[in-house]
């Protein structure tokens, strides 16, 4: 779906299955109560290519309806919802996606990210040792204030050349989730309001749909566990921790005057070690699910590109945390190139793979939040 027109997703093969699958759960209804899909999926008689892409990315694969369907396979109807919503997500971030060329990232995702990291380390490895020398870059450091990150990479190549990846990575994602928001019929759907805004957002932040209703989601095959849900926990509110720790560090460097390194008690250091071993957990425990779980509710095609995202992040969380023990040492300058690649290669591919689906499915909560609200106003 390639530089698809971004006021309306394209009919592919994908979306005839998904409107077929919808149609026979439609009929049977026997998972009504499992998750947000089903009831969402309940308020519509037809499936336009808006609404199934709507439903995709409300679809959290718990993967409940899988092992409860009587028509999954081998039955005849071949009924996969997981996999196939998987599949129709994957494709809507691709349609939404801005530059449109970059689009294709998405095809073979686990492959773009694996080239970002190699040419993002090799290429800060590079400057440091081209701007500062090797000897600057392999010297023990001291840890007095404004000795440190400075002394490997250059303040302007830092600060300037990071700062422009971040904001290309933030234009990209939100232009994308307009998008995405206008051609799953957000634009037209009922406006959310401020307690439909505020129940999507905290569906999104409580990932309650990964509960199961209490008993939790089928996570590696037919037994209910909440463990994807904790470790997904773990992953994004270490991330926001760590990204909470590079914000304080900016105030305390470029307006309080308090450059890096700073104390083990300080804030910057405290959030970011607290979030850092957070994204350990959470990214390492995800790696393993992936890889133990059932393959049949999941495509095979897209476990590359996942893979890679959680190993991205669990290799900045690990550089991080590495860097913060050897920053005294001959060994900080070139972990801090290590680590500062890898961010860089996360900013570049951020809005080009998984990492997108937060964002989607947030919104796809909201949307979902007023039509119930909607629905229930014209009940009343």
């Amino acid at each position: 779906m390639s530089g698809a027109d971004p006021s309306a997703f394209a009919e592919t093969a994908t979306m005839q299955e998904a409107r077929r699958t919808m149609e026979v759960c439609n009929a049977c209804r026997y998972c009504e109560g499992y998750c947000v899909v089903f009831p969402a999926m309940e308020m519509r008689r037809a499936f336009s290519a808006a609404d199934l892409t709507h439903l995709a990315n409300l679809c959290h694969s718990c993967r409940a309806c899988y092992y409860a369907c009587q028509y999954a396979p081998p039955h005849a109807f071949g009924i996969n919802v997981p996999k196939v919503f998987a599949q129709l997500r994957q494709e809507s971030y691709a349609a939404a996606a801005w530059p449109a060329p970059l689009a294709a990232s998405f095809e073979r995702n686990g492959l773009v990210i694996a080239l970002a990291m190699s040419l993002g380390t090799g290429g800060v490895f590079l400057l440091a040792l081209l701007l500062q020398g090797p000897m600057r870059l392999f010297d023990a450091r001291s840890l007095a204030p404004g000795h440190g990150f400075y002394d490997v990479i250059p303040y302007g190549a830092l600060v300037w050349g990071g700062s422009a990846a971040f904001l290309f990575a933030l234009l990209a994602l939100g232009i994308g989730f307009v998008r995405f928001w206008r051609a799953s019929g957000g634009k037209t759907a009922q406006p959310p309001g401020p307690g439909a805004l505020l129940q999507g957002l905290r569906d999104a932040a409580t990932l309650r749909h990964l509960g199961g209703g209490g008993y939790g989601c089928n996570d590696t095959g037919e037994s209910f566990a909440n463990g994807r849900r904790r470790l997904h926990h773990l992953m994004a509110y270490g991330f926001l921790l760590c990204f909470a720790a590079t914000v304080v560090g900016t105030i305390d460097d470029h307006l309080l005057g308090w450059p890096a390194p700073y104390p083990f008690v300080s804030l910057p250091v405290l959030l970011g070690t607290t979030g850092g071993l957070g994204m350990v957990a959470g990214t390492a425990g995800l790696l393993w699910l992936k890889l133990i779980g059932d393959p049949a509710p999941q495509p095979r095609g897209l476990l590359g590109g996942d893979a890679a995202l959680l190993l991205l992040l669990l290799l900045i969380a690990l550089s991080g945390l590495l860097l913060l023990a050897l920053r005294a040492t001959g060994a900080m300058g070139p972990v801090l190139a290590v680590h500062l690649g890898l961010v860089l290669a996360f900013f570049l591919t951020m809005p080009y793979g998984k990492f997108v689906h937060g964002l989607y499915r947030a919104g796809a909560l909201v949307r979902d939040a007023a039509e119930r609200s909607a629905t229930s106003g014209r009940g009343g």
